[in-house]
């Protein structure tokens, strides 16, 4: 019950993932990236277990293809799963599960993939990879963010979405970008205007991981956490 789009961004080097759902919790269960190694999907019947062990796989050099191969082979219910990945190279590989009953799909553009199921119709994933397309030479977020619009007005699911996420790794062992919306409507809207909020932010949270010192304090004490 997810669609999702996932995307390196050559110039920063930069692995993005924007997902929308009707089921709670998307950000924590199906998005999964490591900055400089990639990006995992994991969705249907959603194997956890399988996001951190394609970066594990990614990691060790194996490409795109390869990892989804090794998520099929290895998983106890492959007609159950879907899974999508991207390596440091640009390139995509994605796999849908042929017991999966509800429409689903995925389509892969330049260094960009896109998968789904329950979806309203096939044609929600390419329309998040035209989009994705379409925005560049935007900054990167604002592609991933406009991919997921454009998976909403294709139809998006089959039920509302009611959760949504964006995740962001950069050249650090943290997310540089970590956002969540759940149990609301629209999710994408507010997810867009999280972004807003969080955007002049990105980089003091960096530095203040690196060097504390170099900070001014805040006017909003509540922004120094």
């Amino acid at each position: 019950m997810t669609f999702s789009l996932a995307a390196h961004d050559a110039q920063t080097g930069m692995f993005g993932i924007a997902s929308a759902s009707s089921s709670i919790a998307v950000g924590n269960r199906c998005p999964w990236a490591r900055a400089g190694v990639g990006v995992v999907l994991t969705q249907h019947r959603t194997d956890t277990r399988a996001g951190p062990l394609g970066l594990d796989f990614l990691t060790h050099g194996y490409n795109a293809q390869e990892v989804v191969n090794l998520l099929v082979a290895g998983s106890e219910h492959p007609g159950q799963r879907q899974f999508a990945a991207l390596d440091r190279e640009g390139r995509a590989a994605f796999f849908n599960g042929p017991l999966i009953e509800s429409i689903n799909a995925g389509h892969i553009g330049d260094r960009c993939v896109s998968v789904g199921n329950f979806l309203a119709n096939v044609d929600v994933p390419q329309a998040m990879v035209t989009a994705y397309e379409a925005a560049e030479g935007k900054a990167f977020v604002e592609r991933l963010l406009t991919a997921l619009d454009a998976g909403v007005a294709k139809g998006g699911e089959t039920q509302p979405a009611m959760a949504a996420a964006l995740l962001v790794v950069d050249r650090h062992s943290w997310p540089l970008v970590d956002l969540r919306v759940d149990f609301e409507p629209d999710p994408h809207e507010t997810l867009r205007r999280l972004w807003r909020s969080y955007e002049p932010l990105v980089e003091r949270f960096v530095t203040q991981v690196l060097r504390p010192f170099a900070l001014k304090p805040l006017i909003n004490s509540a922004l120094t956490i």
